[in-house]
């Protein structure tokens, strides 16, 4: 249980004329308050009947104080330490301690807004301490008072953690840095809740668009397999039928020319079915990745014209079905963009599986991109390969030079076999 401290008459007049003096300086008040090590007789009276242990010294309301532990052995600069704030009308409850083994008690027992503590201390240092505090969940700032070590071995502390420093002879000053450090401590876990919201946010929105990639290619399957199954199936039998009247009809008859001509539009229906169904979710990608890479560059060369030199480090690459996607997903996007905007003469595909990562590059000899073009609104083609591949915890690469083509890369880890 907790006694307060039993102050005389004279011990309370004795305390009053050294808060309120004019004239006093931090090192006048240390004089009168140095003691020999082993009492406090000669310490005025008010300060030799308080538990520094104990007792905490509190300055207006608990509910509303500041709660300061204090690592100090000396009580001379405790109660220095404890009329600074007061004359500076510092609202605080300031709970001092001497030992390792006190701070540890202290810091299990409660949280506090402000660590203030001396350097060389009765068998540790405030390094100790910091090492103590560092691995709290809510570490409150700390700041080191001593007149024991130099500013350039201050500045050396500080950058283990320690939020400030003030030389004791400067004690008159230490209203300020606190308000500093507390300022300090609330603006550095300001922007750590700003950083730990936006990656929750990025997160969040990564979470979003594998949804939405994921619902995007199983829509693309299903509908790849109505246009093969109903529309397919049913263009088919229209041709069969239309076969039959142009080998019945008579050649000079307009009806045999009229079932030509319907044959010839429906062999192009059947052409486009095929194509966007084979867009839509290609059956060669059932045959591997590297099958469905190299019909995509035959396609592309068709197509357009432009050379294509595929690579490959295998003629097979064991990968999961979602990485086989994500791979075969760039390498169409980025022969599209090819088609669109490079204008190259030549393309090169390199797809490898080496050293544990699946890696898909393509490059031309185009006009290449400014870092403008890159990053022009609404431009969605590079983000959507970038979210694709975080999606498989894989990542993308793209470089780029007016004059000097691009080179996409997209590498993602594959499993130990």
């Amino acid at each position: 249980m907790l006694h307060k401290p039993r102050w005389s008459r004279q011990s309370a007049h004795t305390f009053f004329m050294l808060e309120h003096t004019a004239c006093g300086t931090p090192s006048a008040w240390r004089e009168v308050f140095r003691a020999p090590s082993a009492s406090n007789k000669c310490l005025p009276r008010v300060f030799q009947d308080v538990s520094y242990d104990s007792v905490p010294m509190a300055i207006e309301s608990a509910e509303q104080a500041l709660q300061i532990l204090h690592i100090e052995d000396s009580p001379a600069d405790q109660g220095l330490t404890r009329i600074i704030l007061r004359r500076a009308g510092m609202a605080c409850q300031i709970h001092p301690v001497d030992t390792l083994e006190a701070l540890q008690k202290a810091l299990l027992d409660q949280s506090f807004d402000l660590i203030l503590a001396d350097y060389h201390l009765p068998g540790f240092t405030a390094v100790d301490a910091l090492a103590l505090v560092a691995p709290l969940d809510t570490r409150p700032p700390f700041v080191l008072l001593s007149g024991a070590i130099g500013e350039a071995a201050a500045v050396d502390i500080m950058r283990l953690g320690m939020t400030d420093f003030l030389r004791k002879e400067d004690i008159a000053r230490l209203p300020t840095v606190i308000k500093h450090a507390l300022e300090m401590h609330e603006a550095y876990r300001a922007r750590e809740q700003a950083v730990a919201e936006l990656a929750q946010s990025e997160r969040r929105l990564a979470e979003l668009a594998e949804h939405l990639q994921s619902s995007i290619e199983k829509e693309r399957a299903a509908i790849a397999r109505e246009i093969h199954d109903d529309i397919g199936g049913s263009l088919t039998s229209v041709k069969f039928d239309l076969a039959w009247i142009t080998r019945n009809a008579p050649a000079d008859q307009p009806l045999h020319a009229h079932a030509v001509a319907a044959l010839e539009m429906l062999q192009h229906a059947l052409g486009a079915s095929q194509r966007i169904m084979m867009n839509l979710r290609p059956p060669v990608l059932d045959q591997g990745l590297v099958a469905a890479v190299q019909w995509l560059a035959e396609s592309f060369e068709r197509r357009t014209g432009v050379a294509v030199q595929m690579r490959t480090s295998s003629e097979r690459i064991a990968a999961s079905p979602e990485v086989q996607l994500v791979a075969y997903r760039c390498a169409q996007e980025a022969l599209t963009n090819i088609g669109k905007y490079a204008e190259a003469s030549r393309v090169e595909i390199d797809l490898s599986d080496r050293e544990g990562f699946l890696t898909l590059e393509v490059s031309d000899n185009g006009v290449g991109m400014t870092p403008a073009q890159r990053e022009k609104p609404r431009s969605f083609g590079l983000r959507g390969l970038h979210e694709r591949a975080r999606t498989v915890d894989g990542w993308l690469d793209v470089s780029s030079q007016p004059g000097n083509g691009t080179s996409i890369i997209v590498s993602v880890p594959l499993p130990d076999h």
